[in-house]
Order: C-alpha cells, then structure tokens, then sequence
C-alpha cells in the first residue's frame, strides 16, 4: 500500500501552500466519488495553521463534500446498471480499480437501503465507511434525492465541524487523539443515536 501512503502525503503538502483551501474543496468533492484519502486529513492540517478558520475550514469541506456526493448519485443512478439490468464498462472500472468498491459490497447495500434510507446515508457520512460507494448505491437504487441531500449535509457536516471544534477548542493537542479514537467515537455515537432511534420505532 504504498502508493497510499504517498498519496496520503501529497495530499497533506498542500496544507502548505496558499492553495491548501481549493484542494479541500477539491479533496472533499473527490472523495465523495472515488479518491481513497478522507478529507479530514486536510482540514486537520488546515485548522491547525490556523484555528481561528477552523469552521470556515469545515464548511468549504462540507460544500465539496456534498457536491460530490451529489455527482457520485448521478453517476449511479444514469451510468451504472444498463437498460437490460448489467453492470456498464463504467462500473466495472470501479469494481476494478477504486478501492472500497466491490460486487458483494454493492449488493449488499441494497438491502440496508430497504430497511434504514436515511440512516444508512447518515452512517456512511458520519462515520469511516467509504462514503462513495454509498452515494454511488443511491443513484443506482434510487434513493429519494431530498432525502439523500439532506441526510449528507447533516452527517458531512457533522463529522467535519466536530474535527474543527476540537481543533478550535484544544489546539494541535487534540490531534493525536482525533487520529487515534476519532473513527471509534464517530462510530460509537452513530451506534448510539440510530439505536435509539431503532427502539422508539419498534416501542411505538
């Protein structure tokens, strides 16, 4: 996996230069529907060059994030599945070539999907599942386009402000944490919140 930790590093110089906020933009936009490194790389950097934009950070991240998310649904829902119900040449490509994609991965969604909608979309957002290949899936399986852009402005928005308020409030102190526990805590609330969401639902 070498050629990702190279990528992980080029994507971290650009935190110095005067271009580090158009390549977040980029990054995040990129990642919703096919780059392998998680923005929060670079908006970490960024806030830590300066905090006092750690929020202006986090919404330039979030912007791009949706946007892409929003392509990476046009993408599934008009150039995956053929008119005959296979898989296009495009798709394949990705099967073959984006990391985090696959066939079994793909089919499975579905039925989450069935079941959860926007909570599958939130999880996906909030947590460190590869979050392309769910909005790529909501194309595909037509997901409700209000719903799905609702649901990744919530969650994107979500994990990226929680990343620049911890910057914002406790400095490069935090980061070692925020690289170690992040995912875990990103997780354990998601658990956390759809559960209890899951419960009132069968309670009532």
């Amino acid at each position: 996996m070498n050629w990702l930790k190279k990528t992980y590093n080029w994507v971290l110089k650009w935190a110095e230069t005067p271009y580090g906020p158009i390549a977040l933009f980029i990054l995040a936009f990129a990642e919703s529907i096919f780059f392998p490194i998680p923005p929060d790389v670079l908006l970490i950097a960024l806030a830590l060059g300066c905090t006092a934009k750690s929020f202006r950070f986090a919404l330039n991240c979030t912007i791009g994030s949706v946007s892409g998310a929003m392509i990476g649904y046009a993408a599934g829902h008009f150039a995956w599945i053929t008119s005959s119900g296979e898989f296009t040449g495009f798709a394949h490509f990705f099967f073959n070539n984006i990391p985090g994609f696959s066939v079994s991965l793909f089919n499975g969604i579905k039925a989450l999907f069935v079941e959860w909608d926007f909570w599958v979309i939130f999880t996906a957002g909030f947590t460190p599942i590869p979050y392309k290949v769910f909005t790529i899936t909501s194309g595909v399986f037509d997901i409700n386009l209000v719903m799905f852009f609702i649901a990744s402005v919530i969650s994107r928005g979500a994990r990226f402000f929680l990343v620049a308020f911890l910057i914002w409030k406790f400095g490069p102190d935090i980061k070692r944490f925020i690289d170690k526990y992040f995912n875990m805590l990103a997780m354990g609330f998601t658990i956390v919140l759809v559960g209890g969401f899951v419960a009132i639902k069968y309670l009532l």
